[in-house]
């Protein structure tokens, strides 16, 4: 791999004989070397101060995970349509097609049925799709925190070790995260995916309460209380940019 620096990027290129363009941030209170990828591209943070060639060996690092990411995104070929207020569109949720469809009604609410999702949104309609993408999050989250609350019940009792709180944000680039507090971090858009996928990630965060890192010690746990991972796993990798982008034009930045 060889680097060209031009301005705020970064030019890399790959052992596939690709070039990979990421731009470089030094932010006031990043703490770490930080590399991110969405449907906008790559993007590196740092600590103000971090030396350049830090920067350089840390990209080198991560140049085969980077590529990998940045073709999951350019699976994502045909733009989606846009949430319009009054048209129905289709999507996933919990790994099934769903029909999202509107309504009037006294107060704004979401009403599920066999298949499909209605938004009953009352009138005036001037704010009716900043309403609407509101209660799509809100739906999201009770979904996620209802699966979540009945799989904790089985797994605290076998790790004997439970997390501090559970936060559900939209997120970029990762699936879910473990804070230094134990506080387990979600991200929203698995409202979308199968519910084993959720499992997964739910299970795999739960792992990082007794190892930290991903060593083999790590994988044997998860296997433990998730013997069906890689599968999951290997779903998301193959699903996951689709499902980030289909969050994105439903809830927009409500969810950040």
């Amino acid at each position: 791999m060889t680097q060209h620096l031009e301005g705020d990027w970064l030019e890399l290129s790959t052992t596939s004989g690709g070039t990979i363009r990421v731009l470089k941030s030094a932010h006031p209170r990043a703490r770490r070397l930080r590399l991110t990828v969405t449907p906008k591209g790559a993007r590196v943070s740092y600590p103000h101060g971090t030396h350049p060639a830090q920067v350089s060996a840390f990209l080198r690092s991560h140049v085969d995970w980077l590529e990998k990411k940045l073709d999951e995104l350019n699976l994502v070929t045909k733009p989606l349509p846009p949430l319009r207020l009054g048209y129905a569109t289709e999507f996933p949720l919990r790994g099934e097609t769903t029909l999202l469809d509107w309504a009037e009604g006294p107060y704004p609410k979401v009403e599920p049925y066999e298949g499909g999702l209605t938004l009953v949104i009352p009138r005036p309609h001037t704010r009716a799709l900043p309403v609407a993408r509101g209660l799509l999050a809100s739906y999201f989250e009770t979904l996620i925190r209802r699966d979540v609350a009945r799989w904790m019940a089985g797994y605290v009792p076998q790790l004997g070790l439970a997390p501090t709180a559970l936060r559900i944000r939209s997120m970029k680039s990762l699936w879910g995260s473990l804070d230094t507090r134990d506080r387990i971090n979600l991200d929203l858009a698995l409202a979308l995916a199968p519910p084993a996928a959720l499992r997964y990630v739910l299970a795999h965060e739960l792992c990082h309460l007794k190892v930290r890192s991903h060593s083999p010690r790590f994988w044997t746990q998860v296997e433990h209380l998730f013997p069906e991972w890689r599968e999951q796993r290997d779903w998301l990798r193959q699903n996951g940019a689709i499902l980030k982008a289909e969050l994105d034009r439903l809830v927009a930045d409500v969810a950040d």
